[in-house]
């Protein structure tokens, strides 16, 4: 559904992504980690066709999202880390308006929006501008909004921002129900906890590259370390695993 082929994106001498190759197939939740600066934004923005990759191309259900935007972009529901979204409307219009967007029929949208208000207690909210909403209520209105139209992709970078604890788990179910009914999840979260939990396979982002990919199993493999938790096999593949000694250091006089 998602194949990645040597993507690459640099700023002037700066190589943010330098040569990234994935594959994901229909109805895998894919975890992307990384330290910060590591290049999973990036990623994220030439995946969805808001950067354009110095090199390489992104296919999602077989368009390149170059060479056939609007088809690859139609697959795709899209929730970024920082969301834009119209203070002056109202959250059911907001909902509306996307739904514009994609030429969704309004007897099936009207009702689907309906739906995803319920669902995330917003429906008493509906009619009130969205510069009353507080941040928890203003993701989940944008949570909706990418859902609206089904994507068979859904790319989110950071989603549980902002979300209280019933929030935070309503869209783990909601993203676990959506890869079960055959659709794709990428998501990229420094969450590890959630990522272990909810992912099928795991690709870490370290300088621009994945320097590792696979299952929790092939993870414990790679850094030779059994039964450990995702935290401590991503601290040991990032270099990061001698942090005990690093805040010794810091305390000591």
């Amino acid at each position: 559904m998602i194949q990645i082929r040597n993507l690459v994106k640099t700023y002037g001498k700066f190589t943010a992504v330098k040569g990234i190759d994935l594959d994901i197939p229909a109805g895998e939740f894919f975890g992307c980690l990384g330290p910060n600066g590591a290049g999973k934004t990036t990623t994220i923005k030439m995946m969805v066709g808001i950067l354009k990759p110095t090199q390489g191309s992104v296919k999602i259900g077989g368009h390149d999202i170059a060479a056939e935007p609007e088809k690859a972009k139609a697959a795709i529901g899209y929730i970024p880390d920082r969301p834009f979204i119209y203070d002056k409307l109202t959250g059911l219009e907001y909902l509306q308006f996307i739904a514009e967007l994609y030429e969704m029929d309004p007897a099936v949208s009207g009702p689907r929006a309906e739906r995803y208000l319920e669902f995330f207690d917003l429906q008493e909210h509906g009619g009130e501008l969205i510069e009353g909403y507080s941040h928890g209520m203003k993701q989940k209105l944008v949570i909706s909004g990418a859902l609206l139209h089904e994507p068979k992709v859904i790319v989110v970078d950071e989603p549980m921002v902002g979300l209280d604890p019933k929030g935070a788990r309503q869209v783990k179910d909601l993203f676990t129900d959506i890869c079960r009914k055959g659709a794709t999840v990428f998501m990229s979260t420094h969450s590890l906890g959630i990522a272990e939990a909810m992912c099928d396979r795991i690709g870490i982002i370290q300088h621009g590259r994945v320097i590792a990919l696979g299952t929790m199993e092939d993870l414990r493999r790679q850094a030779k370390k059994e039964h450990e938790r995702l935290e401590d096999l991503f601290l040991e593949l990032t270099g990061d695993s001698d942090l005990e000694n690093l805040i010794h250091k810091i305390s000591t006089p």
